[in-house]
């Protein structure tokens, strides 16, 4: 099964919304190919004009640079995911079970990989492998105020207390529940990425799949709410 997910996306992001035209529906969908291949430093506006056979002056119609696309692929990414964390608990009544499926969601176990239907269906494989070696730099700057101000971040902190409130859910004495929630998200991306890239940071098998990540991330939740506060 296939998701058509129409976002809203933070108008500050773009310059001119590149889900209105063609043009800019490619330009998302390449920029997310290039970034997974080469990385955000290698990446350059000219790069991706000339694998989309367009000037580079057309992509600068719809973004700033490319830490503002960068941004705008990651808050896509954010807001696909808190949509999958609603859709998939939605009829769960029992508070482990959603947990559960938030952790499966957090490490792509089980879904599809695309979202969309046939030229513009985003790439979700690749948008998943983007946010865990790119994301932390959408926020790790000088200008983290200016943006935060502008609420670029608002995706990320409404996923992070939606997961917040199923914490709860499950103990409500918990007194930390944004704190574990953000520290999932982000413990599920970094260890990933040591897992493929630093091993020796992690105590996973790199050849095997993410069931060793899942279970280290169930021990992480479960441990932390079953202690005495």
């Amino acid at each position: 099964m296939e998701y058509t997910v129409n976002v809203r996306m933070n108008e500050h992001l773009f310059l001119r919304d590149p889900e209105r035209s063609d043009l800019g529906r490619k330009i998302v969908r390449e920029g997310i190919t290039l970034f997974g291949e080469i990385g955000l430093e290698e990446a350059t506006f000219r790069k991706l004009a000339d694998r989309m056979g367009t000037k580079e002056a057309s992509i600068y119609r719809y973004f700033e640079n490319k830490h503002r696309l960068l941004v705008y692929l990651v808050t896509w990414y954010w807001q696909w995911l808190e949509y999958q964390v609603v859709f998939q608990t939605n009829n769960l009544q029992s508070p482990h079970e959603k947990l559960d499926r938030i952790l499966r969601l957090l490490i792509m176990d089980g879904m599809n990989a695309t979202a969309g239907n046939g030229a513009d269906s985003i790439d979700l494989k690749t948008l998943h492998g983007l946010v865990i070696r790119e994301a932390s730099k959408a926020y790790l700057t000088r200008h983290v105020t200016e943006d935060n101000r502008q609420q670029l971040f608002k995706p990320y902190k409404d996923l992070c207390a939606r997961i917040a409130n199923v914490i709860r859910e499950h103990q409500p004495t918990y007194p930390f529940a944004r704190s574990l929630a953000s520290t999932l998200i982000e413990t599920a991306h970094y260890q990933a990425f040591f897992r493929q890239n630093l091993p020796s940071l992690t105590d996973f098998d790199t050849t095997k799949d993410e069931t060793q990540l899942l279970e280290f991330l169930r021990h992480l939740l479960f441990s932390t709410l079953e202690k005495p506060t």
